[in-house]
């Protein structure tokens, strides 16, 4: 994730002590050589392949992270949508590091897992931006705004990310955490919702069935 910072970068900053809120990565160096010959390590430093789909699933949710990046740095949002952004960006990478860090009985340190209150707070941010918008009466084309256009378009990476994440649970499951893809769930959602807020003042774009036929 990015520039991109892979397993290995997130496992040898997270090697050298327990993982705990605002702890910062330190990356000396940007290219290491060691993935070109089509491998790269995961956060407890073991090599797999770069098709493994616990990658791409990482490598989702860090074009999702691209994504709202730029729907904050373009979009023109407001304030209050943009703070739930940064929050979310930070969260992605959490995200990031738990699909990339299998999971062991008794790690030596405590490695970085998505815990039910990531979700609790999509939910809560939901419920309340929700409330600013009016009750849906069709389908809605994305568009409308810059803003909102931008976040639907992450909405869409994010589902991608998503059924990533499951396809690799079908496969890894017993060494990943099922939270990961139940948080991007919720935030395909929380995603939809603000692309409506922001589309508050112009209105919803509408899917027309048949279109002018």
């Amino acid at each position: 994730m990015g520039p991109y910072v892979s397993g290995a970068d997130l496992a040898r900053s997270f090697a050298r002590g327990p993982v705990y809120p605002g702890r910062m990565v330190n990356l000396t160096r940007i290219y290491t050589r060691t993935g070109d010959q089509g491998t790269t390590a995961l956060g407890d430093m073991s090599r797999t392949a770069k098709t493994d789909l616990r990658i791409s699933a990482y490598a989702d949710a860090n074009e999702a992270n691209a994504a709202i990046g730029t729907a904050i740095a373009l979009g023109g949002l407001s304030a209050e949508l943009a703070k739930v952004l940064v929050r979310v960006q930070n969260d992605l990478f959490d995200v990031g590091a738990d699909l990339c860090t299998p999971v062991v009985e008794n790690p030596e340190y405590p490695p970085l897992r998505v815990e039910q209150f990531y979700v609790d707070k999509l939910e809560a941010d939901c419920d309340h931006f929700l409330e600013q918008v009016e009750k849906l009466r069709s389908f809605i084309l994305p568009g409308g705004t810059p803003g909102a256009a931008l976040l639907h378009q992450a909405c869409t990476v994010v589902r991608r990310a998503e059924r990533s994440t499951w396809a690799a649970l079908e496969v890894h499951g017993e060494v990943m955490n099922p939270l990961t893809a139940t948080y991007l769930n919720r935030l395909s959602d929380l995603l939809f919702i603000l692309a409506r807020v922001a589309n508050k003042e112009v209105g919803d774009v509408l899917w027309v069935p048949g279109g002018e036929r």
